[in-house]
């Protein structure tokens, strides 16, 4: 039993009709590829979907562009000339914009002033005096930006050196001391005598001399004292 015609006309289920396009492409690539290959025929096939998908078959031998230049040739119908005049419209279009531009430009400059009237340089005067507010706006802005930035680098340098001085002094008060951070015994020394001293102080007593060796493993012993090295007052 053979299938019954399918009437021509357009099927509104889009589900179906997509699927329906999608054999059919199918089937006219196909039997493109075999009327080219059996007739040694130039064939070219250019296809959109509904959706705007595109699909394109051309036989090997040739290429679309001159499937196209031949088309012109056999039928005589410039398929290029409405493109041609559509693209030199756009570039003569393009041309006067830079040439007015351009114009602009020189008359901002000071050239090209004669051909104007009052009202055209009173408004070109306007617009140079808007544009040189803009400049300097922007010319008070990098500096202050730039004058922020030299000033916290400034302050980072300065605390950075009191940093580096603090550390320096502390090194020396240790170095005058005779001990170093890690010693606890010359640590515990030192403060010995610095008690020492402020006893000595607050009874009046005066020493004469004294002699810390720095670097020793231990400062006990090492002050010797006579009996004219303390004197009472």
């Amino acid at each position: 039993m053979g299938r019954g015609k399918i009437e021509i006309k357009k099927i509104e289920n889009p589900t179906n009709r997509q699927v329906t396009y999608s054999k059919r492409r199918q089937g006219i690539m196909k039997k493109a590829k075999e009327l080219t290959v059996l007739c040694d025929a130039e064939v070219s096939i250019v296809m959109f979907s509904s959706t705007g998908k595109f699909a394109e078959y051309c036989s090997p031998s040739s290429d679309t562009k001159s499937m196209f230049d031949q088309y012109q040739q056999v039928t005589g119908i410039d398929l290029w000339h409405s493109q041609y005049e559509r693209m030199q419209s756009n570039l003569n279009h393009l041309k006067e914009i830079n040439h007015n531009l351009r114009r602009e430009i020189r008359q901002r400059m000071g050239e090209e002033l004669d051909g104007l009237n009052i009202d055209e340089l009173r408004g070109l005067e306007q617009n140079v005096d808007e544009a040189l507010k803009l400049v300097r706006q922007r010319k008070y802005h990098v500096i202050t930006t730039q004058t922020d930035t030299y000033k916290k680098k400034l302050k980072n340098s300065h605390e950075a050196h009191q940093h580096l001085l603090r550390e320096l002094e502390m090194r020396e008060g240790q170095q005058a001391y005779g001990f170093m951070d890690n010693d606890p015994n010359n640590y515990e020394c030192a403060i010995d005598l610095a008690a020492a001293a402020a006893a000595a102080a607050a009874t009046g007593s005066h020493v004469y001399a004294y002699r810390v060796q720095p670097n020793q493993p231990n400062l006990h012993g090492i002050m010797s004292y006579n009996s004219n090295d303390l004197r009472l007052a």
